[in-house]
């Protein structure tokens, strides 16, 4: 795992790239902001440690501009020990917190539990239905090994009737979830159900996956 480093005091950068890559992870220090956010775009990034005092650019900016463009672990450290700035370090989209100085093996510990967490919301973003598999974070959807190509709209609606297996969703209910509004022209869900069991079933005459409830709505076969 690649852990981005971003604290202007070298002592502590050179300090914790000695424990974490005796911990097996690979360290990329960077000195100030404007050389994170390089290491960012040019290099694989898979944890951030950010300091909250940066020469460049506060900390807390920094952190939500990453936020803005990258789903990465942040682990915040600052000087500062109030609850006013752990609040506004979370809603900027820190994932954990601590403060200077600390405990190494506490942070090293903390890295690897923000990590589990971080792997356990992936895979539960992840719906795996026979050939079918769906992928919340990526917004993606597979039949084997090929990707298939679903519209915005078609992607959230298979999504919510692949989580709710045997439940039976009315028109209005899908349009109302989906569109987030109240229903308008509901046979447009018709019209996207058929477009889906174009592109995920074999058989459209006989699909396996999307079945109707006539008179009634749509379900996911939970067989």
């Amino acid at each position: 795992m690649n852990i981005l480093i971003v604290d202007d005091e070298r002592l502590i950068v050179k300090g914790l790239k000695h424990s974490l890559e005796q911990q097996g992870y690979n360290v990329i220090p960077a000195y100030d902001g404007a050389e994170a956010l390089y290491n960012l775009e040019n290099k694989q990034v898979d944890f951030i440690i950010l300091d909250l005092m940066l020469p460049d650019i506060d900390g807390m900016i920094l952190c939500k501009r990453i936020r803005e463009y990258y789903d990465i672990p942040i682990l915040m450290l600052t000087a500062k020990d109030g609850d006013y700035d752990k609040v506004l370090g979370f809603e900027f989209g820190a994932d954990d917190y601590m403060t200077k100085p600390f405990n190494t093996l506490e942070l090293i510990a903390r890295i690897k539990a923000i990590t589990r967490r971080v792997e356990t919301k992936k895979e539960s973003m992840i719906l795996s239905i026979e050939e079918l598999t769906i992928n919340l974070g990526e917004r993606k959807i597979y039949i084997g090994n090929d990707e298939i190509k679903l519209t915005q709209k078609e992607f959230d609606m298979l999504y919510l009737l692949a989580k709710n297996p045997g439940r039976v969703f009315t028109r209005e209910e899908i349009f109302s979830q989906i569109w987030e509004e109240e229903p308008l022209d509901i046979r447009t869900i018709d019209v996207h159900i058929k477009n889906l069991r174009e592109k995920i079933e074999l058989d459209v005459k006989n699909p396996k996956y999307i079945m109707t409830k006539w008179g009634v709505g749509y379900y996911f076969n939970k067989n």
